[in-house]
């Protein structure tokens, strides 16, 4: 490795700006208001500035530029803007959604826009493998971008120099040089020097006739506690993606249905969904509703099972009631850190359709009637001795498709279309029967059967959202931990002042990593205090 020779002889790696040993400028004179090097780390070489032969080089300095920092994470607020243009896929309104519902939830809601939204995968965006790249890729700038900087600032900031070299103290902004007035006394000088600067909160470091007070050095490692804590939180939001730390899914249950809950071994049954609406006697003053009504309550009397099978594939649910009681919005039902939340509801909802099977050719005589579960259509059911009712076809959610052909919109049984056969085996007869829309369409004319309708039944449905983090304790550290290094580089400054005896001759000098302004008062309260004839001149900012 190269390295920099100092008049002092010191040895310094490349990228050094102040010699490690004395303090003086490597690379610029010091000729009046000449520029001065950097001291953001000291002068201290980085690793990135003095490796750059191998790969592994290469990719630390790459992640250790700030610009690409600034890079990914511009990246990723345009993604994250884009992404919240429409709602995400677990956010939308399909009750138990395929992916044809999906798409076409996009495209009907949304238009093109929602097509290309959807079709470059902004519907998922958050869980998606380039996002999470970002994320990965923000981590590592954030872990080298703090090492490269870190360890050289710790070298330097651990081992103070007192004795600095005159041309760095000529450097600094803050900078005075006066002579010993008669009578004044060097060891009395440096003493009421020692004594002022004490007084104010600084640390005072003596060798001879050199002084270094220094105060707020903590304050240096703020940004740096700031990465820690971003990187914290990183990881959390990154723990999001391993399964079974974080959970957050939204299903529909219908009541009376029990249902699996998605990647868990919890079952969650709906006993009975209802919505309470405010009284005219409970209302503090009486409201002209114009025949409307103000709900009260949303609730969702629940049942949570556990499957004792839940790590035997293809095993038969083994279910354990845990947990019972109501699901009220904003009190979730709770459970080892599982909480379900009443998030949705859909009341009046066709749950199965009543027929009544009647013979036609026998004076429209009820030959009996019969239930079809729209959400569990039997496939057989014998309604009457002899007498047979079996479904050829069913589609829930009836449109007829540009083939010319039955389809169905959704899998929610919106306007049911079903497809009867009738089989007698005393009269040895077989017709088919078609239910759409409030209609029944026979085979023939001069059919045996038709269908009379009953009141359908009617259900409430829930909707429930789901949610695990076990990561949000990380999160919450990790955010703690990042206003604690804001606190540290917002409201402290790391500030030094010199002071030097060369025979009759004073240097006094002064840096901060910011306030200015600040450390110029200090410096003349502290001239005032120990009677010194200096007149002090700030230099403006390179």
């Amino acid at each position: 490795m190269d390295q920099i020779k100092c008049e002092c002889g010191h040895a310094n790696p490349v990228g050094t700006l102040l010699c490690e040993s004395c303090g003086r400028p490597l690379e610029v004179e010091i000729k009046g208001e000449a520029s001065f090097p950097d001291m953001r780390y000291e002068g201290m070489a980085r690793r990135s500035q003095t490796y750059t032969r191998t790969i592994v080089d290469r990719v630390w300095n790459y992640f250790s530029s700030v610009k690409v920092a600034i890079g990914i994470i511009v990246v990723i607020l345009i993604a994250s803007a884009v992404g919240t243009i429409f709602p995400q896929q677990q956010y939308i309104p399909v009750p138990v959604p395929t992916e044809a519902d999906v798409a076409r939830f996009y495209t009907d809601t949304y238009g093109k826009l929602g097509t290309i939204f959807y079709t470059l995968g902004f519907h998922n965006m958050y869980s998606s493998w380039w996002f999470v790249s970002l994320l990965v890729a923000l981590g590592t700038s954030l872990v080298i971008c703090s090492l490269d900087r870190v360890v050289p600032l710790y070298r330097a900031l651990s081992k103070p120099r007192v004795n600095q070299h005159s041309s760095f103290l000529k450097g600094q902004r803050v900078y005075g040089e006066t002579e010993l007035t008669e009578g004044q006394d060097a060891e009395a000088l440096t003493a009421a020097t020692a004594a002022a600067l004490k007084k104010k909160g600084y640390r005072i470091f003596q060798s001879g006739h050199a002084i270094l007070a220094e105060k707020g050095r903590f304050s240096r490692w703020g940004p740096y506690i700031n990465h820690i804590g971003l990187i914290i939180f990183l990881l959390g939001v990154l723990m999001r993606n391993i399964p079974g730390f974080y959970l957050d899914e939204f299903v529909w249950v219908r009541e009376g249905q029990t249902i699996a809950i998605p990647d868990t071994p919890y079952y969650v049954k709906n006993v009975e969904y209802k919505t309470e609406y405010w009284s005219e006697e409970e209302m503090a003053q009486k409201l002209n509703l114009n025949g409307g009504v103000i709900p009260k309550n949303y609730q969702t009397d629940a049942i949570l099972y556990l499957n004792k099978n839940a790590d035997l594939p293809g095993a038969t649910p083994d279910l354990v009631e845990i947990k019972r009681g109501p699901i009220v919005v904003n009190h979730p039902m709770e459970h080892e850190g599982l909480a379900l939340y009443q998030s949705g509801f859909q009341e009046m909802q066709l749950g199965a359709m009543n027929f009544v099977l009647i013979d036609k050719q026998n004076g429209r005589k009820e030959v009996a009637p019969f239930k079809l579960d729209l959400y569990d259509v039997p496939p057989e059911q014998e309604i009457a001795e002899g007498v047979k009712v079996r479904v050829i076809d069913y589609f829930p959610d009836f449109i007829m498709g540009s083939d010319g052909k039955p389809s169905t919109q959704t899998n929610l049984p919106k306007n049911p279309m079903i497809v009867l056969e009738i089989t007698s085996e005393a009269d040895q007869i077989k017709e088919k029967l078609v239910y759409v829309s409030g209609t029944v369409i026979t085979e023939r004319e001069d059919s045996r059967y038709t269908l009379d309708f009953n009141m359908p039944d009617l259900i409430d449905i829930s909707g429930l959202m789901v949610r695990k983090d076990k990561a949000v304790p990380l999160i919450y550290f990790g955010s703690f931990v990042f206003m604690v290094g804001v606190a540290m580089g917002f409201f402290w400054q790391h500030r030094r002042i010199w002071l030097q005896l060369h025979g009759t001759r004073v240097l006094l000098a002064g840096h901060t990593n910011k306030n200015w302004y600040g450390l110029r008062r200090e410096v003349e309260a502290m001239i005032q205090e120990i009677k010194l004839p200096i007149t002090l001149a700030e230099k403006p900012k390179a």
